[in-house]
């Protein structure tokens, strides 16, 4: 009886909901190798006025394969700090830029 209250209380890894903060936003620039700068909107009422205020934050996530493009919308995950301002990491890209399509059908062309 004491071992299926052990094993219960045990959560694995894949049941257990992260804890790391998510975010989603469009990427802006991918110039730097490995990273990209990811433009997140906020939008938050005045506190005194009421009205909807819209603000802009961007953070810097480390994408390992170069994947995404400029124009992406992506779903970042906080990470351990990996440079002075890098301390997010590319989760998934949600969805492709329509930029980024035509950029990869002019490339296949050329080397055609």
């Amino acid at each position: 009886m004491a071992d299926t209250a052990n094993t219960a209380a045990v959560a694995t890894p894949e049941t257990q909901a992260s804890r790391r903060n998510e975010k989603v936003g469009l990427v802006v620039s991918t110039k730097m190798q490995k990273t990209i700068v990811v433009e997140i909107e906020m939008r938050k009422a005045h506190p005194k006025y009421k009205r909807v205020m819209k603000s802009n934050k961007k953070f810097y996530a480390h994408d390992e394969l170069n994947s995404a493009r400029v124009g992406d919308v992506v779903r970042i995950r906080e990470a351990r700090p990996l440079s002075k301002l890098k301390r997010w990491s590319l989760e998934e890209i949600v969805r492709r830029s329509s930029l980024s399509q035509l950029d990869e059908k002019n490339t296949v062309a050329e080397a055609k």
